[in-house]
């Protein structure tokens, strides 16, 4: 791994950190490295207080800002350049004084895109962009999401006995582990909205809240033929993630329009049911990016390729 590598990987790991707080910004981390020492770092903590950026400069010592002239800045996301709740970073940067900038990806923010690199490469700083992209991109895979389609991102979520069925004969049936009941609060907790349709709010009378885990709950949404899923007006309030818990006929419908981003399937291995609704079929030629076993249930995530 090389150096560009290392330290934009330590970006990620302080990024991540703003999970909670950052939205509806995204999650972004900054590492200010001389001589191959880190001597800054931040991460973006809350939306409309200080970018990765400035923190990361903030953190810097007094003794250490005479190396500033001949550091490197990394940053997961390409540096702001418009005035929003904050000034622009690439501003920053270049008063800064900084010798390189090293950039995970580009802003698909509409006021950003591509504008920070340009007024960084302007002001005659060498700029590196694409490190480590893939994964900087997926971290804000969300954020991404919604101002390149308009749209929220979309996981379609559900829960399958071994032998593929989502109830026991129409009832509903305890597919779930109480560990794996908390990963799906925790991921409630991260996401915006969640959604079932109208058959599944009568008969199950589900909460879709966050119980079993510390955050806020998602807002709550029902659809059926009356009252479809309009995903400008999601949009429009600022919704960037949504889960899609069922049942079948709705999560086929998603399916079937391709309008999903990720799927969820946990799978009870040792729990089988005579008969009862058939959990919806996976796409063809669709691999996990991602499987995880807890004791007896296995837990996949797919990506839209």
């Amino acid at each position: 791994m090389d150096n560009d590598e290392l330290f934009m990987r330590r970006c990620l790991q302080l990024a991540r950190q703003g999970r909670a707080g950052a939205k509806p910004n995204p999650m972004v981390g900054a590492v200010i490295v001389a001589d191959g020492t880190i001597i800054g770092e931040g991460y973006h903590v809350r939306c409309g207080e200080g970018h990765a950026e400035v923190n990361a400069f903030r953190s810097v010592k007094p003794e250490h800002e005479k190396l500033l002239s001949k550091s490197v800045i990394y940053v997961s996301l390409e540096p702001c350049a418009h005035y929003g709740k904050t000034p622009p970073c690439a501003d920053l940067i270049v008063s800064k004084g900084v010798n390189r900038v090293v950039v995970g990806c580009v802003d698909e923010f509409a006021q950003v895109k591509g504008r920070g690199i340009e007024k960084l490469r302007n002001a005659g700083i060498d700029v590196t962009v694409g490190v480590l992209e893939q994964e900087c991109r997926m971290l804000n895979r969300r954020f991404f999401t919604f101002h390149s389609k308009h749209r929220p991102y979309i996981i379609l979520k559900w829960a399958q006995t071994a032998n593929g069925f989502i109830d026991d004969n129409g009832h509903t049936l305890a597919i779930s582990t109480p560990f794996t009941k908390m990963l799906s609060h925790k991921l409630r907790s991260e996401e915006d909205a969640i959604l079932v349709g109208r058959i599944t709010d009568e008969r199950e009378h589900p909460l879709l809240n966050v119980r079993h885990w510390i955050g806020q709950s998602p807002r709550r949404i029902v659809v059926d033929r009356l009252h479809p899923l309009n995903m400008q007006s999601l949009h429009s309030q600022g919704i960037q993630s949504i889960i899609v818990e069922g049942g079948r006929k709705t999560l086929e419908s998603f399916l079937a329009s391709g309008l999903w981003d990720e799927i969820r399937v946990e799978t009870n291995t040792k729990l089988c049911v005579s008969d009862g609704t058939k959990a919806p079929l996976l796409p063809e030629s669709i691999i996990p990016v991602s499987t995880y076993i807890y004791d007896s249930n296995i837990i996949q995530s797919f990506l839209r390729q």
